[in-house]
């Protein structure tokens, strides 16, 4: 009995071992499946763009050419010699931070509104054509508007995230609520779910989906629009920051911070990706 007992604890682990293998090569594999042609594209692009612009006569920098340019502001972009000569990473602070409170704002605003456009039918005959208006106005025809309203910088960038992002939080949640089904309502009725039960256990998660298509959107619409309202209000911020340059004919730097503004547009999307999966599961995250 001793021994058989020995041999089964010696061989368990082996067991495990043995899963183990197969479950790292599956996963290897995917990775590998899932980096390399991204990698495969941009190595080409960048090599395409070396070749092109590698002659005396080029217009822009070669990829090689901006990072010996804009070294400095890679390998330091904490630095802070006051007002607006700040690295990189104080002017997308600055912009996340506009970002942050102008989509909250929007998101708050959005879900509520298109919760009472898609319940209400005398509410979506109502406000659903002066939607459809405001959201056709393009983003920084709004600024003017703003700052003669606000009288500063700050909360005039804030409030053109804001009207920017909100019109498809506002659109998308207002479709979710309209295709829940009748017979889930019906059954509401039926068990008699008070308000806040009907919210919390059918409307929310059958809007969800919809929900997070409208703020993967508003979030995208946000980060370009805060970038070209910074170029129009000046101070620290990212598309200051590329407007400044252009006024100092740094190439270099403007298309490094090019590169900064994409990679945080794309980490943004992905968060929300993330929280959406989190909430709702895979549906969300397409």
């Amino acid at each position: 009995m001793t021994a058989l007992t020995e041999t089964h604890r010696t061989a368990a682990p082996s067991a495990r071992f043995a899963n183990l293998i197969p479950a790292t090569v599956a996963w290897a594999r995917d990775a590998v499946a899932n980096t390399l042609p991204p990698l495969v594209a941009l190595a080409i692009l960048v090599g395409v763009w070396q070749l092109l612009c590698m002659g005396a006569g080029a217009s822009l920098p070669a990829p090689s050419k901006v990072v010996t340019d804009t070294w400095e502001l890679i390998s330091n972009p904490f630095f802070d010699h006051g007002g607006t000569d700040k690295g990189l990473f104080w002017h997308l602070a600055a912009s996340l931070k506009r970002v942050a409170v102008g989509f909250s704002l929007a998101a708050v605003a959005g879900v509520l509104l298109g919760v009472l456009i898609g319940q209400s039918s005398l509410a979506y005959r109502g406000l659903d054509p002066i939607f459809q208006v405001l959201r056709t106005v393009p983003p920084l025809a709004w600024l003017p508007i703003s700052l003669a309203a606000f009288r500063n910088a700050d909360p005039s960038a804030i409030f053109v995230i804001f009207i920017t992002a909100v019109w498809p939080i506002i659109l998308n949640t207002a479709v979710g609520i309209r295709q829940i089904p009748q017979d889930y309502r019906n059954v509401a009725r039926v068990i008699r779910l008070s308000g806040p039960e009907y919210f919390f256990k059918i409307m929310l998660p059958a809007t969800v989906p919809y929900m997070f298509t409208g703020l993967k959107i508003g979030i995208g619409l946000s980060w370009l629009a805060i970038v070209a309202a910074e170029m129009l209000i000046g101070g620290v911020g990212i598309g200051f920051f590329i407007w400044d340059a252009w006024n100092s004919s740094l190439m270099s730097e403007i298309i490094l911070a090019l590169v900064y503004v994409g990679v945080v547009g794309f980490l943004l999307d992905r968060l929300i990706g993330f929280i959406a999966g989190r909430i709702s599961g895979p549906k969300a995250r397409s």
